[in-house]
């Protein structure tokens, strides 16, 4: 199968990656050639370290990297794609826009997915002269080591846009689900109603980062505690899931203020180097002085 991916960033080149690794040809397509560059060198610094772990051999990495290639020019990126997936940010507008802009210039028989976490697929493949061949394709961050994919079925998509997307999925060694187009999906909605009361409880003081986090880690086996996973997902994204819920299923979702505070700050989690925790190399390395001064300290009172 021949796809694309609209997006080089965390979960564009990740997508591009895992579908490269499973025997696809794939082109990545970002605005700037600075950017498209940056993910495929990100691609491959990411099938490196699985050389280093022994996870990858130096084969597959070398395979892997000879079916990605990359371009800033969209009709060349999906012209002749049986499979195009969009990782744009999360702005429905701009998803709509480029549905349309890929729709004239593809086959009919391509499927146009989403791979956005929240935002209804019913509007956004409402622009489609086709609407019926979108489907949503939500990955989860990193994608090459999570195995979920959650697919989500607009009011419009055929039963055969739905079966080529889980063929997809299981070809590329993921296990999907299959949900109904409602705010937030499942996955979203149930994780960030966990990750918003857990910030409100740093908000109160309950506890600290670090045992909220452990709680969950230690007491429900969670691989990765609320709070962390807000910082790696990052806590813009998370503030607009919250928002663009809010307005769909009412004030439970209303984002906490220290939320907004720390995102008007400019700390967005691990991406930016800083969100609830500090982040150095990609690992934490104690706790954000602004919120352990909100929490009573860096464990809490």
């Amino acid at each position: 199968m021949d796809v694309t991916v609209l997006g080089a960033g965390t979960m564009g080149r990740g997508i591009a990656q895992v579908s490269a690794q499973a025997g696809h040809e794939v082109v990545v397509r970002d605005l700037d050639p600075d950017l498209v560059e940056a993910g495929l060198d990100g691609i491959e610094s990411t099938l490196q370290e699985g050389v280093d772990r022994e996870k990858v051999t130096p084969t597959a990495r070398d395979e892997t990297m000879a079916r990605l290639s990359g371009t800033t020019d969209l009709e060349d990126a999906v012209t002749g794609a049986d499979l195009v997936i969009e990782a744009v940010p999360e702005d429905l507008e701009l998803k709509q826009q480029t549905f349309e802009r890929v729709e004239p210039v593809v086959s009919a028989e391509t499927i146009i997915a989403s791979n956005t976490s929240s935002l209804s697929l019913s509007a956004i493949a409402s622009v489609l002269d086709q609407p019926e061949r979108a489907i949503g394709l939500h990955f989860f961050n990193p994608v090459h080591l999570m195995s979920l994919v959650e697919i989500v079925v607009p009011q419009q998509a055929s039963g055969e846009t739905v079966d080529v997307a889980e063929t997809f999925v299981e070809g590329i060694e993921k296990e999907p689900i299959t949900v109904r187009d409602a705010a937030g999906f499942a996955s979203s909605r149930l994780g960030v109603a966990l990750g918003v009361e857990a910030i409100r409880m740093l908000e109160t003081g309950v506890a600290g980062p670090r045992d909220l986090d452990r709680a969950m880690t230690l007491g429900y086996n969670h691989p990765m505690g609320p709070i962390e996973l807000t910082d790696v997902v990052g806590l813009d994204v998370r503030l607009d899931i919250l928002e663009h819920l809010r307005s769909e299923l009412g004030e439970r979702f209303r984002p906490p203020q220290l939320l907004r505070q720390r995102v008007r700050a400019g700390a967005l989690g691990k991406k930016s180097g800083e969100g609830f925790y500090v982040w150095e190399d990609g690992e934490i390395v104690g706790v954000s002085d602004a919120v352990a001064a909100q929490c009573g300290g860096e464990n809490g009172v």
